[in-house]
C-alpha cells in the first residue's frame, strides 16, 4: 500500500512563507522620517516668504513690516482695491499685455524649437555637428553681451516701444536650451516609427505633424511651462523696448508702485505681486504632468 505525497509545487509556497513577516530596521524609519522632516523645512523655508507676501497683501498697509506672522490681525482687501488702479497705474491693461506677450512667446518658442529640434535629431546634413555644438555655445553666452547689438538693430528697424523685439526672436529658434530639450527628447524616440510612416507615404513634413509632435507633448508641455514663466517674469526686456505706459507689462507696473524719493505703497505692491503670481501657478499645477515627463526625457514607455 502506497501513501501519497505532496506535490513539491504545492508546497514550496507554504514552506516559503516567513513565519514572522519582515519588518523594516528602525535604522530605515529613523532615516526615512529624517529626510521627510528635512524636505518639509526646506518647504518651509521655500515658501515662507510669498505666504507672508501674501499674509501682508491683507494687511493694512501701516502695518505690513508690523509682524513676521503670516496671518493678520486686521484682514482688509482695500489693498486689491488700491493697487489695481493706484495713481496713473492700470492693471487691466499690464496683465492684457503681459498675456499677449507670453501667448506669443510660447508659441514662438515651441513651433521653431520643435522644428529645429527635429533636424538635428532626424536630418542629415553638412556641418550638422559643428552647428549643433555652435547652438550649445550660445548657452555660455551672458544675456548682457548681446544687449546693445540686440537694441542698435532693434532701433535701425523702428521696432523700439513695440512688442515685435520680445516676441519675433521667439519664431527664429533663439532658445537653445528648448532646442536642446526637444533634440534629446526626439533621439529617445524609436527610429521605425519614421520608416513606418514614411512606407504610408509621409514626408518629413508628414513625420513631424503626425508622429513625433503628438509623441514629443511632454517636451512641449515643459518648454511652453518655462517660456511662460520666463516671458512673464521678465524685466528687463520691457524696460528696455516698452517706453509707452500703455504697453508696460506686470513687471513694469509693479515697478510703478516705486516713486522718486524711494518710498513705495507697499500694501498695494503686495498685493498686485500676489495676484501676478497667479498665472504662473495655475499654468504650474494645469502642466505639472507634462513637466515632469518632458524632464525625465523618457520617451515612449
Amino acid at each position: 500500500m502506497t501513501t501519497a505525497t505532496p506535490s513539491p509545487t504545492s508546497a514550496t509556497p507554504a514552506l516559503l512563507r516567513p513565519v514572522f513577516p519582515r519588518r523594516p530596521s528602525r535604522n530605515r524609519v529613523v532615516i526615512s522620517l529624517a529626510r521627510h522632516l528635512s524636505l518639509l523645512l526646506v518647504l518651509v523655508v521655500v515658501l515662507y516668504p510669498l505666504l507672508w507676501m501674501a499674509g501682508a497683501s491683507v494687511r493694512p498697509s501701516n502695518e505690513a513690516f508690523g509682524t513676521l506672522g503670516l496671518w493678520p490681525s486686521n484682514f482688509t482687501l482695500e489693498n486689491y482695491a488700491t493697487g489695481w488702479s493706484y495713481g496713473s497705474l492700470n492693471f487691466s491693461r499690464y496683465f492684457v499685455n503681459s498675456l499677449v506677450i507670453s501667448v506669443l512667446c510660447i508659441i514662438g518658442n515651441v513651433v521653431s524649437c520643435s522644428l529645429a529640434a527635429y533636424a538635428f535629431a532626424r536630418l542629415e546634413f553638412p556641418f550638422k555637428r559643428v552647428m549643433f555644438a555652435l547652438m550649445l555655445g550660445t548657452l555660455l553666452l551672458p544675456y548682457h553681451v548681446t544687449l546693445v547689438p540686440q537694441y542698435v538693430l532693434f532701433n535701425n528697424l523702428a521696432w523700439i516701444n513695440t512688442i515685435l523685439p520680445l516676441t519675433v526672436p521667439k519664431f527664429l529658434a533663439t532658445d537653445a536650451f528648448f532646442i536642446f530639450l526637444m533634440v534629446q527628447f526626439i533621439r529617445t524616440l524609436p527610429r521605425e516609427l519614421d520608416d513606418a510612416a514614411r512606407l504610408d507615404g509621409c514626408g518629413h513634413v508628414g513625420i513631424f505633424r503626425r508622429v513625433i509632435l503628438p509623441l514629443s507633448l511632454p517636451a512641449l508641455g515643459t518648454t511652453a511651462l518655462f517660456t511662460f514663466i520666463r516671458t512673464w517674469d521678465d524685466f528687463l526686456g520691457p524696460l528696455l523696448y516698452l517706453n509707452d505706459p500703455a504697453k508696460w507689462t506686470v513687471t513694469q507696473g509693479l515697478n510703478g508702485f516705486l516713486d522718486a524719493t524711494g518710498e513705495s505703497a507697499f500694501g498695494p505692491l503686495f498685493a498686485m505681486a500676489t495676484l501676478s503670481l497667479a498665472p504662473i501657478v495655475g499654468f504650474f499645477l494645469v502642466a505639472q504632468k507634462l513637466l515632469i515627463e518632458g524632464i525625465a526625457t523618457s520617451g515612449l514607455k
